[in-house]
């Protein structure tokens, strides 16, 4: 149950507070005054999209707050404690809507996200407006109303999984059955590549070898000349490095018998003398390799260039090569494996149909017995609300497969979708010898807003909401129409908090409780207020909803008669 409302810095409303009760709770006031306004932030507050254009001029956010009493069976309080919530103290919802910020939501002082709000505020309250009598009058909606009326969102939500189970399995059989009439252009292509790089047999790293060794080869005689030209001074030639250090070595042993701080100058020139020796050694076995061999630079550059062609086809290194030979054996494989995989594929979609099947023929059938009690129930409720005689029918049709619906979405030659196979259209004869018609081809402003009651009352009933709210059902209609409108609205109220919005006496006298809006400028701004009116109060409103802007004493008695007639 909504037990109070705070609205700040929304549209023309800059701060306002309402406590509501139990029972039939009417708002009225001028048109324009910010009834509407009110319902919208519900609205907000119940999760739906907000934007920045409804904060007040001249504030930066606007501020919506609401608190629900909660009952023990209440369908939110599973959802609040499995995202985490509270609801011992009940359900507070407030929600900041920021014009250069990102928009908040909290709920028990907590942050949380717009789909935890919408999840908890599912089943919480309903709201009929003129948007609802609209959204009647759309078929795609009337099944929505049937699967409400007859529980049966939970059997739907089962049809939707196996259907939305099926559409990737199916995408990916298009894409296996499109890969396996290209299968054969496909293999030739890859079967050629496997050979080609086959036939290079790669070795890692063998690129980089190989161009060494042509540097090598190409400029053997350079290296040659000049690796036996640093022997020849090291060892060979007269007055070489090793024999002069070998003098050194021997005139430093000389004076070092005598003074013993030169035998470690000594020993290192030793030492040089050794590791000159090795030098000239390791460039001995380096000629030994080397060799200008014009028929081995001729097979390495051969050799290179068939690397060099395999990597500009391939890629950019020769591991880029040979990861792409494994890509084309796994592909080569693949499509040695196509026809299996699609056998496989095809044995989980049977398996799903055919529980899509089940499950949407027994939707289907279930459908048959409830639309008959809807319209039933419809009907009687039109003849309590003074349309008598009227006919209702709610008419299941399917959706034709044709050649372009795959086989597994197709149910007893019916196109099934995430609702099933059926659509449903409400049809209704307001006039005694009428066919019956579509509902949005016939129905005039009064009897739809009739129908919206009807099937508010029949949901609310059949349903578990605790908050009701009506915004202006009277459009259509007055007279002793509006007082039988009232006098539902008051007997929905004994089992539902029900808020309504109305411009008409007849139907505010049943109210328990009645607010007026009302709208004034102060200091050159708009602001739209809300007062609960005591007995004296009103009765000045009632005669206003009858008498317009001048009240007569006449007017008064009237008002006073209808509030006492409740």
């Amino acid at each position: 149950m909504l037990r109070e409302l705070s609205i700040k810095n929304f549209a023309i409303i800059d701060d306002l507070q309402i406590r509501f009760d139990a029972g039939l709770t009417i708002l009225s006031g001028e048109t324009g005054a910010g009834k509407s306004i009110i319902i919208n932030a519900v609205h907000l507050l119940l999760g739906a999209r907000a934007t920045p254009k409804l904060i007040r001029t001249g504030a930066d956010t606007a501020e919506l707050e609401a608190f629900f009493d909660l009952a023990p069976m209440a369908p939110a309080i599973p959802v609040m404690a499995a995202h985490g919530y509270s609801a011992k103290e009940g359900l507070l919802i407030r929600r900041i809507i920021s014009r250069h910020d990102r928009h908040r939501v909290f709920i028990n002082g907590h942050m949380a996200t717009m789909q935890v709000l919408q999840a908890i505020t599912n089943n919480l309250a309903s709201i009929s407006s003129q948007h609802a009598h609209q959204s009647l009058l759309k078929e795609d909606f009337h099944l929505d109303i049937l699967d409400q009326y007859g529980s049966l969102m939970d059997l739907r939500e089962t049809v939707s999984g196996l259907y939305r189970e099926i559409l990737p399995l199916l995408e990916q059989r298009e894409t296996l059955l499109a890969l396996r009439d290209r299968q054969n252009e496909q293999r030739e292509l890859l079967q050629f590549q496997k050979a080609d790089i086959e036939a290079a047999q790669l070795t890692a790293g063998e690129d980089e070898q190989l161009e060494q060794e042509c540097r090598r080869l190409r400029n053997a005689q350079t290296l040659i000349q000049t690796v036996n030209q640093c022997l020849e001074s090291l060892y060979s030639a007269q007055d070489s490095v090793v024999d002069r250090l070998g003098a050194l070595q021997h005139q430093l042993e000389t004076v070092a018998a005598i003074d013993g701080d030169l035998q470690a100058p000594t020993e290192r020139v030793a030492e040089l003398t050794y590791q000159v020796e090795d030098v000239v050694e390791g460039l001995r076995r380096y000629l030994r390799q080397v060799e200008s061999d014009g028929h081995r630079l001729e097979e390495v550059e051969a050799r290179l260039d068939t690397l060099n062609r395999l990597k500009r086809k391939y890629g950019k290194t020769l591991d880029d090569v040979i990861h792409k030979h494994a890509s084309i054996q796994a592909a080569l494989d693949g499509i040695e494996n196509l026809a299996d995989q699609i056998d496989t594929l095809d044995s989980r979609l049977r398996q799903c149909h055919a529980r899509l099947q089940t499950a949407a023929r027994d939707l289907h059938d279930q459908r048959k017995g409830v639309a008959e009690d809807l319209a039933r129930e419809i009907a009687d409720e039109l003849e309590s609300l003074k349309m008598p005689g009227t006919r209702f029918a709610v008419t299941l049709e399917s959706v034709a497969a044709d050649e372009r619906t795959p086989a597994f979405l197709t149910i007893d030659g019916s196109r099934a979708d995430e609702r099933g196979t059926d659509r449903a259209v409400f049809q209704i004869a307001p006039n005694v010898g009428e066919q019956l018609k579509p509902l949005a081809a016939i129905a005039s402003g009064g009897e739809l807003s009739r129908v919206v009651l009807a099937l508010k009352a029949i949901l609310a009933v059949s349903g578990s909401l605790e908050t009701v709210i009506f915004d202006e059902v009277d459009a259509g209609i007055g007279g002793g129409v509006a007082e039988i409108v009232g006098r539902k609205l008051k007997a929905l109220a004994a089992h539902h908090q029900v808020i309504c919005i109305t411009h008409l006496p007849q139907i505010a006298k049943f109210g328990a409780t009645h607010f007026k809006i009302s709208k004034s400028v102060s200091a050159g701004r708009t602001r739209t207020t809300i007062d609960p009116l005591d007995a004296e109060e009103r009765l000045e409103e009632m005669a206003r909803l009858l008498g317009g802007v001048k009240i007569t004493r006449k007017t008064l008695d009237h008002a006073r008669e209808m509030l006492l007639e409740k």
